[in-house]
């Protein structure tokens, strides 16, 4: 049995159907260039609208030279929270941990604990869990899939936030009234390291409002 516990989290409430972010690049600093640091959390609803796709990045601000060298933490583990009854306690877990030169994920499962430490829903790895290689840097996405309809991805991506952070500080000192635009991307040019997972529906409350956060946890 293998327990982890809590370094970072990002909380979301998601309405069916709905497109909803959360961010946070440069200000956690006791995890900041650390393996376990996440920039972003997403999730939306999928092209196949019967499904949900969560995507965690992590290891912001990484330029092209040291995303060639970047890689998931096998002692680090992603941790998808889903409360499906609005009680703000997770009903359902999807886990990612790297292991080798692939991405385990474990889940939609009903956790055997809750709170900030979680217990590896998976027995040695075995025909509990899904698998998937994880994308080299400057290769086409490998895509795995699961017989329940799942579908994941692990590996370096381009950092999709957008912030003009250098007209942000301007604003908040007072030293300009608003953004411009076309504004200025901080980001532009940095890579993050991603997981991602669509799952049906069906496997995660169907149609109504769940609340999910992620977050990241360290083996013990």
């Amino acid at each position: 049995m293998k327990r982890f516990r809590q370094i970072f989290g990002i909380s979301l409430l998601l309405g069916a159907g709905l497109f909803i972010i959360a961010a946070d690049h440069i200000d956690a600093p006791e995890v900041q260039g650390g393996t376990s640091d996440i920039t972003d959390f997403y999730v939306f609803q999928g092209k196949n609208t019967d499904n949900m796709v969560f995507v965690a990045n992590l290891q912001g601000l990484l330029s092209p030279n040291a995303t060639a060298n970047a890689s998931f933490d096998e002692n680090v583990m992603i941790e998808f929270n889903i409360d499906t009854n609005g009680d703000n306690v997770e009903d359902l877990v999807i886990q990612a941990i790297k292991k080798d030169d692939k991405m385990i994920f474990v889940g939609p499962v009903a956790p055997s604990q809750t709170g900030l430490v979680s217990t590896l829903e998976a027995s040695n790895f075995g025909n509990d869990v899904s698998k998937v290689e994880i994308t080299p840097y400057g290769s086409p996405a490998i895509i795995g899939t699961s017989r329940d309809g799942m579908s994941f991805f692990a590996g370096p991506r381009d950092d999709p936030f957008f912030m003009d952070f250098a007209q942000y500080s301007a604003i908040i000192s007072g030293n300009a009234s608003g953004f411009n635009n076309p504004g200025s991307d901080t980001f532009a040019g940095t890579n993050v390291l991603s997981v991602v997972v669509e799952v049906p529906k069906t496997m995660i409350g169907g149609s109504g409002t769940i609340n999910t956060w992620v977050e990241s946890k360290r083996k013990q």
